[in-house]
């Protein structure tokens, strides 16, 4: 059955209404679980925010690990940012941490995503004289190959006048429309930001926080303890391929396969987000000694038994049998065999 959602059209078929149903039901369970997990919630949530600042920056060109973002965020110190990678990262990191905080009192109108755009810029030196603004020159959605170089996705609304309608009519329609399902409407809406790509530079950040911000503001607020970044990082080129494929049909282009691709990338988190959860129950039956070396392997990734041994002073033959223990409950990953195992949470 063909809908009209905005200015597209979406094919309103059994198995997108069955993805809308299954985030549906999870999140009418998630009241339930944040009272019971209570204190696994917030270390997740750092866990999450590190893997969203990594990731979403990087899928615009950081090379900064989540190793190095964690690193960076723990000892931040803002007279001393002066590489662009970090730069973006701690750019991305406060918009992020202002979104989850204060989302309620966050409007969606033109000046509060100009301001956003202008945080999410604030540290990087080569974009002072275009952030807060929209677009001076035209633009086009750029995707950064693996060897540095860029390939155009698509072409994107010129800048100017055409650029100032299009951003003023989305967020019209955004607040105007009551009928939409929200997950729809916040598919359509980070669609047709990308589409727009209204400033010089960070739109594709941008996009993720603005649809961060709407499905917390639409009651989704399991969100903040996974990463939405993470996922569309590990399905990059599924990403920029669903947009292509929509985009070349503009204007009134069928926007279904990037619905199903936003939702898809939705479930595949709240998945993530239970057994994260369940991990945590698990760990939490652990003994002291269990629970001291899982801590060290999730500090140190890549670490070997004999290590661990000597830092936690703890006798090998027992550190063998715990890790044992630890690979067979699903815990933490062996990789290698011999003098060259180690070890890595899963």
């Amino acid at each position: 059955m063909k809908e009209k959602v905005y200015t597209f059209s979406l094919n309103l078929d059994w198995q997108l209404l069955s993805m809308i149903s299954q985030i549906d039901r999870f999140d009418a369970s998630w009241s339930g679980i944040e009272k019971r997990e209570g204190q696994s919630l917030k270390h997740l949530k750092n866990i999450a925010t590190v893997q969203s600042v990594g990731a979403s920056t990087r899928i615009e060109g950081s090379k900064m690990s989540n190793e190095e973002v964690k690193a960076l965020l723990d000892n931040l110190d803002i007279t001393k940012i002066e590489e662009r990678d970090a730069q973006e990262v701690v750019g991305y990191f406060e918009v992020l941490e202002l979104i989850t905080e204060n989302y309620n009192e966050i409007k969606i109108t033109e000046n509060n995503i100009k301001n956003l755009h202008n945080l999410l810029l604030r540290h990087s030196d080569k974009d002072q004289w275009h952030k807060g603004n929209y677009k001076q020159l035209s633009n086009a959605v750029e995707a950064t190959m693996p060897d540095g170089t860029k390939q155009i996705i698509f072409q994107t609304t010129n800048a100017g006048v055409e650029t100032e309608d299009a951003m003023r009519k989305l967020i019209e329609w955004y607040h105007a429309d009551t009928k939409v399902h929200p997950l729809v409407k916040t598919a359509a809406f980070s669609y047709e930001f990308v589409s727009i790509h209204p400033f010089q530079d960070g739109n594709g950040r941008l996009s993720r926080l603005l649809a961060t911000l709407l499905l917390l503001q639409n009651g989704y607020k399991w969100i903040q303890y996974v990463s939405f970044e993470h996922e569309i990082e590990n399905r990059k080129n599924e990403y920029y391929l669903k947009l292509r494929q929509c985009q070349a049909q503009r204007p009134n282009e069928d926007i279904t396969e990037w619905v199903k691709f936003f939702l898809s990338s939705l479930i595949n988190i709240q998945q993530k987000l239970m057994e994260k959860l369940e991990w945590k129950g698990t760990q939490a039956k652990l003994s002291p000694k269990e629970k001291s070396i899982l801590t060290y392997i999730e500090n140190n990734p890549g670490c070997k038994s004999g290590e661990i041994a000597g830092k936690l002073h703890i006798p090998g033959p027992t550190v063998k049998r715990i890790l044992t223990k630890l690979v067979n409950e699903n815990l933490i990953e062996k990789y290698g065999i011999g003098p060259g195992t180690n070890y890595a949470i899963k």
